[in-house]
């Protein structure tokens, strides 16, 4: 043994590992992307403080992206529903579609209307000419409308009116309300929505002003529209008081999923014809199709196969709800 080894003043031989080096080169490449990733010093100050050359730094920086040392990831919140709303216009052949991704299950209504009217906003002009039919969802887009200048706008009352026992979502107060939001002008449909008799719709449809209005509404720029669902033959609240015996079993028995503007659906986008068809006086559910855009708004599970039918009868092309509800739309396209 070296009795001359560990005495006091003499020198003490330091040995380096094999990764010693690699260790110390990483450990500066941590330093180094820290200080410009986290801290925001510029290269040239790294460079003067590690007394590197800005070059140097600048390949330090590279290689530590490349060694993964560095990772950068580009996120927002918003990314997640931007490929919903690709994939449902993919699957559905929609023009666009609006998803809302609300915090709670409580804001949903509030989030889903307020994206429906951003969408009328952006893609609306100041001389719109704007069709709107009836119920909740409608109601509330109308709502989260931003106060407009654009008195050359023109709002029309695209099927005729439930009465007064649902006048807040009835299409007429739903159209003046938009009006009054656009600043524009209203149209009104002075008729019921369903008639006694198929007669009285006709002749009621020969009617100038009805007449006239109907015509208007088929050819507006954008028509906003509820959705309503239909289980077991009974169509919610918006056609409630013009439910029979006979029409809940005509409607149960052809399967009708959905109802819009008056009118009931099939899944498979059909046209479900009852007794109660020939006396709605509503623009013609084969006229929703050549309106430019038809944004049709709704949320909910009971809402998914309803729908999923008017998307594939092409009655609406654009779509707004939330991201539960757009999540269960592409799993039943799925199935």
């Amino acid at each position: 043994m070296n009795s001359e080894a560990g005495a006091p003043g003499s020198a003490i031989q330091k040995h380096r590992s094999r990764t010693s080096d690699a260790r110390e080169h990483t450990a500066l490449l941590l330093e180094v992307a820290r200080r410009y990733h986290l801290e925001g010093q510029s290269q040239a100050e790294i460079a003067r403080d590690v007394a590197f050359s800005r070059a140097t730094v600048s390949r330090m920086l590279s290689e530590a992206r490349r060694r993964g040392i560095v990772q950068v990831r580009i996120s927002h919140p918003l990314e997640r529903v931007l490929g919903i709303e690709r994939a449902l216009m993919k699957t559905f052949g929609l023009k666009s579609a609006r998803v809302a991704d609300p915090e709670d299950q409580s804001s949903i209504p509030s989030e889903v209307a307020r994206c429906a009217a951003d969408l009328i906003v952006e893609t609306a002009s100041e001389d719109v000419l704007l069709s709107v039919s009836n119920g909740q969802a409608v109601a509330a887009t109308v709502d989260a409308m931003p106060q407009m200048t654009w008195p050359r706008s023109q709002v029309v009352q695209l099927i005729g009116s439930l009465g007064t026992s649902q006048r807040l979502h009835d299409s007429p107060e739903t159209c003046r309300r938009m009006a009054r939001k656009l600043g524009g002008s209203f149209h009104p449909l002075p008729a019921p929505l369903v008639v006694s008799e198929a007669s009285v719709a006709r002749a009621l449809e020969r009617d100038n002003q009805i007449a006239t209005t109907l015509e208007l509404g088929a050819r507006a720029d954008i028509a906003l529209v509820g959705v309503g669902s239909v289980h077991d033959g009974h169509s919610g609240t918006i056609l409630q008081q013009y439910e029979d015996e006979q029409l809940t079993e005509e409607v149960r028995r052809a399967g009708a999923v959905a109802h819009m503007c008056g009118h009931h659906i099939a899944p498979d986008g059909q046209l479900v014809m009852t007794g109660m068809s020939t006396r709605t006086i509503a623009v013609k559910p084969e006229r929703l199709r050549q309106i430019p855009l038809v944004v049709g708004v709704a949320w909910g599970e009971q809402k998914v196969a309803a729908l999923a039918a008017v998307m594939r009868g092409k009655f609406i092309s654009s779509v707004v709800t939330d991201r539960s509800t757009a999540l269960r739309l592409l799993k039943l396209a799925e199935s």
